[in-house]
């Protein structure tokens, strides 16, 4: 039987930060920021591993974007709390504007230029018809502002994406969000647990956990950077 996750001794508001499930695009390794994409079935066992694993918390409210494949995330998450996740429509996924659908050297053949630049910088270059990292914290941040204000010393878990997670958490704990895609993971339906004195102070517990659903630590794959795939990967025998 899992333990509960040990609460700081000091009174704080207690942020389960998760990403949604897989889906089948999760697979394909496509942009889909705007897409409604729906949980595979392996995205659903992996959300209902979580579910038990955080059945014991006292959760006191579910947050999550109203995506799709987040809600089905928030409503598998929420049964054993009997409650109705809240939409905000500032947790949603990064857009990437025309590259949705596509993969990543779909993109890089169509589109060089832009994705040369957004290689380079995406935290402040957004691709045409999408959205810059800046843009996603500018509309992210005062949503978490909101649940820690209107959560004082209580567990909320917040359902989100892959990139909005990787620059909420750059923000929170002061790292340069222009380095998030390099440097950050996010697995799907992972946890992460951030511990919030208040809107602007706070202390990672828990990052990128998936041991709910997969004993082993995850090899990184060719799906965080270009700058990751050139340097740091960890290269495969025979």
């Amino acid at each position: 039987r899992r333990r509960r996750l040990e609460h700081a001794d000091v009174m704080a508001t207690r942020l389960f930060l998760v990403r949604h499930g897989a889906t089948g695009l999760t697979a394909e390794n496509r942009f889909s920021g705007a897409i409604g994409v729906e949980l595979s079935d392996e995205g659903r066992a992996q959300v209902g591993c979580l579910a038990a694993r955080l059945a014991e918390e006292k959760i006191s409210a579910i947050y999550c974007s109203p995506l799709s494949r987040t809600v089905d995330t928030a409503r598998i998450l929420s049964e054993p709390h009997r409650m109705t996740p809240i939409h905000r429509d500032g947790l949603r996924e990064i857009s990437h504007g025309r590259w949705e659908g596509l993969t990543r050297g779909e993109v890089e053949e169509r589109f060089p230029g832009e994705y040369e630049s957004w290689e380079a910088d995406p935290f402040t270059f957004a691709p045409v018809g999408g959205e810059s990292g800046v843009s996603v914290l500018a509309r992210a941040l005062p949503v978490v502002r909101e649940i820690v204000v209107n959560h004082r010393d209580e567990n909320v878990v917040v359902v989100s994406h892959k990139a909005t997670l990787r620059l909420l958490l750059s923000s929170l704990l002061g790292f340069d969000a222009r380095g998030y895609r390099d440097r950050l993971d996010q697995s799907p339906a992972c946890l992460n647990v951030v511990d919030c004195k208040d809107p602007v102070r706070a202390r990672l517990m828990l990052f990128n956990d998936v041991s709910h659903y997969q004993a082993m630590t995850r090899i990184a794959e060719g799906s965080l950077s270009k700058w990751w795939d050139a340097s740091a990967g960890p290269k495969s025998k025979g």
